[in-house]
């Protein structure tokens, strides 16, 4: 504890432990500075505790009960099968458990000091940290922001009772029997799906055309029809307008197309995005920092705010929120600090989704290529023509290429399958050394695996593919 109001020195202060954060912190010591991290919450941030993470949990634990009941194709039959579903959150928090803690020892080893606590800016220099025990203040040559972001909260459907936001959604202590889903993006697509294999009776509602907006419409389109082959039901180009709950259940009011409708279900989950924590007792307004009319902070392309020696990253900056985009700007703007002349690049930051199937992006869509001016080869393989996926009985899928027509470079790719989670990375490879459609078409692939479908896409997009039947090109 601080006697009096005197600051302590330190080098670099990081603002939240989330994979920003955290990683900031021990990128910064490995290189040299003394570092303090702050966060009023738990290491790990959102994307361990509350997000990816758990998330990711539960999403496996509902493959495993599906697959344990659909075993027909390979001669298995299951009878009775069942869900502890206390024990399957008791999984959960095992796993949150060993990531934070991880986490923990991660930062301990690498000599980073922690404050469990809030942080409020006190000028451009200092900061007092503090909780229920203790306040010291700190004078920092240095400062990351990586505060994270939150659900965004509609007026007229308010967080609390039925109506739940991701967090409470991942904390439920039963199946619930139904659901109604506002929004259909990412993280409203992963819970729907994940709940629905579990045998929850779910409705999604989505302002746009399609489920996943941003995605490849062709990629979209197996996932919606796995979702209402399950017996979801999706209303698009809807508008949520009101509900009304009870103790045992909520009724939400919309429309489509001018039609009224409605649906009353257990639980109300609303997923229409995130917001920037920027706001609350920080005091940015107190040190004039600058963000955009979104919340966001306006940083320049080494991370730095308009207070050079300020610097911010993640959720609360624009681009993507996602936590590797995090974790990727944490390591430039820490090296960046330490003298070197790192700059962010965003060419090849993977979109992910862990849908049924999975659906992952990296680079330019064919689109965005044909936008930049490219004159444009593209192809796609299916994961039909893969032997690994048909000993898998999982065919549903395809791997597109987008190449550069002139000189074969790569510009991008979109995976959804069966591991496209896992085989995007090598896409995102391709692209970050510049590699070419020969390059992937050459380079040996072990067989049987999926990822013998990135060699014979390369092979179908240069026109000479071995297990699909195509047209050759002069």
């Amino acid at each position: 504890m601080v006697v009096g109001d005197a600051s302590l020195d330190i080098d670099t202060l990081v603002i939240g432990a989330g994979p920003g954060g955290y990683v900031a912190a021990i990128r910064a010591a490995q290189l040299g500075q003394k570092v303090l991290i702050v966060d009023k919450s738990e290491l790990g941030g959102v994307c361990l505790n509350r997000g990816c993470i758990p998330s990711k949990a539960l999403i496996s634990a509902a493959h495993q009960f599906e697959a344990a009941q659909h075993g027909e194709a390979f001669g298995i039959t299951a009878e009775n099968v069942k869900v502890d579903f206390s024990k399957t959150q008791e999984f959960k928090s095992g796993v949150v458990k060993k990531m934070t803690s991880g986490v923990a020892g991660l930062l301990k080893g690498n000599k980073v000091e922690v404050f469990q606590g809030e942080c409020m800016f006190i000028n451009q220099n200092e900061a007092r940290v503090f909780n229920d025990h203790e306040s010291p203040r700190y004078r920092f040559k240095n400062c990351i922001i990586a505060t994270g972001s939150r659900p965004i909260e509609l007026k007229a459907f308010p967080f609390g009772g039925r109506i739940l936001s991701s967090t409470e959604a991942l904390n439920l202590p039963e199946i619930p029997k139904s659901m109604v889903v506002i929004g259909g993006g990412y993280i409203g697509a992963e819970l729907s799906q994940m709940y629905a294999k579990f045998g929850t009776k779910i409705t999604i509602i989505e302002g746009l055309d399609t489920v996943l907006p941003g995605f490849d419409k062709d990629m979209t389109s197996l996932v919606a029809k796995n979702m209402k082959k399950s017996g979801m039901e999706i209303f698009t180009n809807a508008k949520a307008e009101s509900a009304e709950q009870t103790d045992k259940d909520v009724t939400v009011k919309f429309s489509v197309g001018g039609e009224a409708k409605e649906v009353t279900a257990e639980y109300l989950l609303v997923t229409v995005g995130r917001r920037p924590n920027t706001d609350g007792e920080l005091g940015l307004d107190l040190i004039e920092m600058e963000l955009d009319d979104r919340g966001l902070i306006k940083i320049d392309h080494q991370g730095r705010t308009n207070i050079p020696h300020i610097f911010a990253i993640g959720d609360i900056v624009a681009g993507p929120a996602l936590a590797h985009k995090a974790s990727y700007e944490a390591k430039v703007v820490a090296e960046v600090i330490a003298g070197e002349s790192s700059v962010i690049d965003y060419k090849c930051v993977p979109a992910v989704v862990f849908t049924d199937p999975e659906c992952s992006s990296v680079g330019y869509t064919e689109t965005e290529a044909k936008e930049k001016g490219y004159k444009v080869s593209a192809g796609k393989f299916p994961y039909a023509g893969n032997g690994r996926a048909t000993s898998l009985n999982n065919t549903e899928g395809f791997v597109k290429i987008v190449a550069d027509e002139e000189t074969g470079l790569v510009l991008g790719s979109q995976i959804v399958g069966l591991e496209a989670s896992n085989m995007i990375a090598e896409m995102g490879l391709a692209i970050e050394m510049g590699a070419t459609l020969e390059d992937l078409a050459l380079t040996i692939h072990a067989h049987p695996t999926l990822g013998e479908i990135v060699m014979e896409a390369a092979e179908l997009v240069m026109g000479h593919p071995i297990h699909v039947i195509a047209p050759r090109k002069k």
